[in-house]
C-alpha cells in the first residue's frame, strides 16, 4: 500500500490500482474511509458482495473482497 499523508495520518486516495478489502469493511465506498478526500473524486458506495469484486467508475480502482 501507498505512504500515509502525514498531515492528515490517510492513506492517498486512488494511488493504488487494486485494493483487498474484507466483509468488516463493509459498506465498501470509493474512496474508502481511510483515504484523504481532499484530492479524490466524489465517494461512491461499490457492491461488492455479490460478485466478490467492483470497480470504481470514477478512478479506475479495483476492490476484491478477501474473505
Amino acid at each position: 500500500m501507498s505512504r500515509t499523508d502525514t498531515a492528515t495520518a490517510r492513506a492517498p486516495a486512488n494511488a493504488e490500482r487494486r485494493y483487498e478489502v474484507a466483509r468488516a469493511e463493509l459498506p465498501l465506498s470509493c474512496p474508502t474511509p481511510a483515504m484523504a478526500l481532499w484530492n479524490s473524486h466524489p465517494r461512491v458506495y461499490l457492491p461488492i458482495e455479490a460478485s466478490g469484486s467492483a470497480t470504481c467508475p470514477y478512478c479506475g480502482a479495483v476492490f476484491v473482497l478477501k474473505d
